[in-house]
């Protein structure tokens, strides 16, 4: 009657032992370690690394463990984990020195980090340690407000420089466009000319919408975006900051940054173990400028570090087709680049990038390279003042809105399309709000968030014992199970833990152990009404399944509801939140009846079972 198939039970110990792998490393802890990540677009860390951090750290008589490469997204690094702090100081100033000969316009990065003591075979499963929110390890909290209507305006000035360029491509004759409150109001003698003129507009850009007005001999067409279109926008403008500030933050080698919209136009900014806000806010607002210029053909390739640099030209010794000798002024710069993508030619199946740029960038860029078929294009990103060379292209053709740069790998292609789609902001941000949370007092969320877990457990296994005596234990068992897969599923899949977390873990336990008591009191009441043994422990888990499933159910959809529409730490409760549901209908139920089965189920003959005091009925 109460035996559970050989299947259940094989379950149940693969789920504790998953468990059990993907909780440990939290009892690990970290080391002090340095992290070697590049500084310039153009120079990758690759897997020679490691050997060059171990020969330098080697030289200079510094103990550390063998360093070894990493790769994450597109960033390669490198890390090297060492006994103490003064030791990763003393190695820190060498590999700057080291791997940086020119001081003023570093290479490399070299960063404090703490990387876990997870043994290797665990890390190769990924098997680690749950990250740690800002509440917790202490770091930078910074609000970013978004200038949409400064966005919206460059936008509208790009709008304007587009119709104008696309007019006069179609020899279009108006009177003039104005900016106003309404949109672009472009003004036309005759309503043939107009109706042109919005027939072009409407193919070329899309996303606005043209209104005929005006009178007599001054007919005009107001170009606007809608609402939605205009709510669009600012989305994209958003997002595509909080894609710029991952590739600038990840790029520089800082652990587990959080960069996370907060409402319509702001961003969340938390940048764990960073205690120098001044160094933090130069992060943030790091910026890069693309240019792209045409090649000073008046110097043959292979001399120009020997020859002479004429007026108007300059030589630029780093980059990627270093050395080179550029025209200064450039052709476009990379606000006029709509989009970027790696692909591949279909006709000649080689490794390029397709570019798409706006009306005026496609003029610009056309008038450019006109009769210059043949001759080279460089493409130099500015950052910092430095000027770095990320390819020579030759022309194959006159280009205009849309071209291809061909690259020698999909690698090179890649990177090249990202720098293009996200070397500078989409829209200009503020600070609003800065805060820093010390590690101090990060170490004390921790021990308090600990210890209110730990005595929560101690207080629920004391009284379930008393009370239930057995089936106490028996739930206070499948209690731990369900702590063990909470926190195995967050590190598996690398959540990061906020002291609201830590919150949510601490009330899944109340919750999980509630399913467990609503279980033994149905038990203790098909005690009561004179059945069996068996038969009441089999009744009593059917009938209380449906109670529970019914009371996690809403309490999930609750969690659903903050995970949706929830921002920062209550998405962190959330998450754990419903996590912990899902747990603990697991724990209680499947759990907690194997093990009684277990227990119980294969005697034939049994007198009672230890589920404490049942009280009866008086019979009146």
């Amino acid at each position: 009657m109460n035996r559970y198939a050989l299947w259940k039970y094989i379950l149940i110990i693969v789920a504790v032992l998953l468990g059990a792998l993907y909780t440990v490393p939290n009892l690990f802890g970290e080391a002090p370690a340095l992290q070697i990540s590049s500084a310039k677009a153009t120079v990758k860390v690759d897997t020679d690394m490691p050997g060059r951090v171990d020969q330098i750290l080697k030289q200079g008589n510094i103990k550390a463990d063998p360093a070894y490469f990493e790769q994450s997204g597109n960033q390669g690094m490198a890390r090297v984990r060492f006994a103490d702090s003064d030791t990763q100081f003393a190695a820190k100033s060498l590999l700057e020195k080291q791997l940086n000969p020119d001081t003023t316009n570093p290479t490399f990065n070299v960063s404090f980090n703490l990387v876990p003591n997870t043994p290797h075979w665990m890390q190769t499963v990924h098997a680690l340690p749950m990250a740690r929110g800002l509440d917790l390890r202490g770091g930078v909290h910074f609000l970013l407000q978004v200038d949409t209507g400064a966005y919206l305006a460059k936008r509208q000035q790009s709008q304007e420089s587009g119709i104008r360029a696309a007019l006069h491509d179609k020899s279009i004759h108006y009177a003039g466009i104005t900016p106003t409150t309404a949109g672009l109001e472009i003004a036309f003698r005759d309503d043939v000319t107009r109706q042109q003129a919005k027939d072009l507009i409407s193919v070329k850009m899309p996303e606005l919408t043209l209104t005929p007005g005006g009178s007599g001999d001054r007919l005009t067409l107001v170009a606007s975006m809608s609402e939605v279109k205009i709510k669009e926008a600012i989305d994209e403008a958003v997002a595509q900051n909080i894609v710029t500030l991952s590739k600038r933050i990840n790029g520089l080698g800082l652990t587990e940054p959080i960069i996370q919209r907060q409402g319509t136009n702001r961003i969340v900014v938390e940048l764990p173990g960073v205690g120098d806000v001044a160094r933090a806010r130069e992060i943030i607002g790091r910026t890069a400028t693309l240019e792209i210029r045409m090649v000073d053909d008046s110097i043959p390739r292979g001399t120009e570090l020997s020859a002479t640099v004429p007026p108007g030209s300059e030589l630029l010794t780093s980059g990627r087709d270093a050395p080179v000798v550029l025209i200064k002024d450039p052709i476009v710069t990379g606000d006029y680049i709509s989009s970027a993508q790696a692909t591949t030619d279909q006709q000649t199946s080689e490794n390029v990038v397709a570019v798409s740029m706006n009306g005026e960038g496609g003029r610009k860029m056309f008038e450019g390279t006109r009769g210059k078929v043949g001759k080279l294009m460089g493409i130099v990103l500015i950052e910092k003042g430095h000027s770095e060379v990320l390819t020579v292209a030759v022309l194959r053709a006159e280009l205009g809105s849309n071209f291809q740069i061909t690259m020698h790998s999909q690698d090179e292609a890649s990177d090249l399309a990202l720098l293009l789609r996200s070397g500078a902001l989409a829209a200009p941000m503020e600070i609003v709000a800065e805060s820093t949370v010390g590690p101090q007092l990060g170490a004390e969320n921790i021990k308090k968030g600990f210890d209110s877990t730990l005595y929560g457990f101690a207080a629920i296994t004391i009284f379930m014992v008393i009370y239930y005596l057995v089936f106490g234990a028996f739930s206070v068992l499948a209690l731990a199970v369900n702590l063990l897969l909470l926190v195995g599923i967050l590190s598996g899949i690398q959540a990061t833990l906020t002291l609201p977390g830590m919150a949510a873990i601490a009330l899944t336990l109340g919750m999980a152990i509630d399913a467990n008591v609503l279980i033994n009191e149905r038990v203790r009441e098909e005690l009561r009404a004179g059945n069996s043994p068996q038969l009441a422990i089999s009744n009593g888990f059917e009938h209380a399944w449906a109670t529970i499933l019914d009371s996690n159910i809403t309490t999930l959809i609750v969690g659903l509801a903050l995970l949706v529409f929830g921002t920062g730490p209550v998405r962190g409760f959330a998450v754990v939140h419903c996590l912990g549901i899902t747990t603990s209908i697991f724990s209680s139920v499947f759990v907690s009846r194997g093990v009684v089965n277990l227990w119980y189920g294969r005697r034939k003959k049994l007198a009672g079972v230890k589920i404490g005091q049942i009280w009866k009925p008086k019979e009146g």
